[in-house]
């Protein structure tokens, strides 16, 4: 059974120094036997990262929609795990305006990191929150996870604007915004004809990543994870991408030759 101090120790032994942005996608079944469980969990990374600035996905694409387009940043809950929604709990965690990509941040300019939100149209919109990572030097954790939950590589495929990902047609959804009125917002989705989950290919660039040194592997409690630096992992996804932008999708592998040449 891991304790707190075991988790902390696992985290520095990433090379992690606690005063990064980072933000960590999670499956907590992954992690194993932790004494106090998910709630020691929270209490390991806000209390590693209080220097810094932790962020978890609190996406709400499941369930805010066309049918259903009511995003309430205090009511609407996550649809990606356990520890994002007892997060939301946590206080003096802040959460995004996003209707479908929220995100929420604990520590160093959470505020600032978070805001405007609402006006984004898209999931991951070019100077979004998801954007913002590669910006300010943040980290993305993957734990007990792949690429296919990194919802970052999303965001740099819309920053260097990879045909057929996003809908045609915008959803028309409402955000709950502070002061209680709601506003009317128009968002587009992920989609493609070929692919219906395109995230679910995004594993076929872990072997670029690790060669190129934008990710390493490391361990969290039992889970098997993946460190990676979010601006490494942007220059060596515009780099695979430049001579086929749809590569990801229509590419059964990504052959080695794609990366051979990136400079380390």
């Amino acid at each position: 059974m891991y304790t707190k101090n075991n988790l902390k120790e696992q985290l520095s032994s990433m090379g992690l120094c606690g005063d990064e942005t980072i933000l960590i996608h999670s499956s907590m079944k992954s992690i194993g036997e932790v004494e106090g469980g998910a709630d020691t969990v929270l209490d390991t990374w806000i209390e590693f990262f209080k220097d810094g600035l932790l962020l978890l996905p609190t996406h709400t694409w499941k369930t805010v929609n066309q049918d259903n387009p009511i995003y309430n940043p205090d009511k609407t809950p996550s649809c990606v795990g356990l520890l994002t929604n007892l997060f939301l709990k946590r206080e003096g965690v802040i959460r995004s305006l996003h209707p479908t990509h929220s995100m929420a941040g604990i520590g160093k300019n959470a505020n600032d990191y978070l805001k405007g939100e609402e006006f984004c149209n898209t999931p991951c919109t070019p100077d979004g929150c998801y954007d913002r990572l590669r910006k300010c030097g943040g980290k993305i954790l993957l734990v007990g996870v792949g690429h296919e939950r990194n919802t970052f590589i999303h965001s740099v495929e819309e920053v260097l604007n990879i045909p057929n990902r996003l809908s045609n047609k915008p959803m028309n959804l409402k955000i709950a915004m502070p002061d209680g009125i709601y506003k009317n917002v128009y968002v587009r989705k992920h989609y493609n004809k070929d692919q219906p989950h395109i995230s679910e290919d995004f594993v076929k660039l872990n072997d670029a990543f690790i060669a190129c040194k934008a990710v390493k592997k490391v361990q969290f409690g039992q889970a098997e994870c993946l460190l990676c630096d979010a601006k490494k992992v942007f220059e060596v996804v515009r780099h695979i991408l430049a001579p086929d932008p749809e590569c990801i999708v229509t590419s059964k592998t990504i052959d080695k030759s794609r990366w051979s040449n990136f400079p380390n």
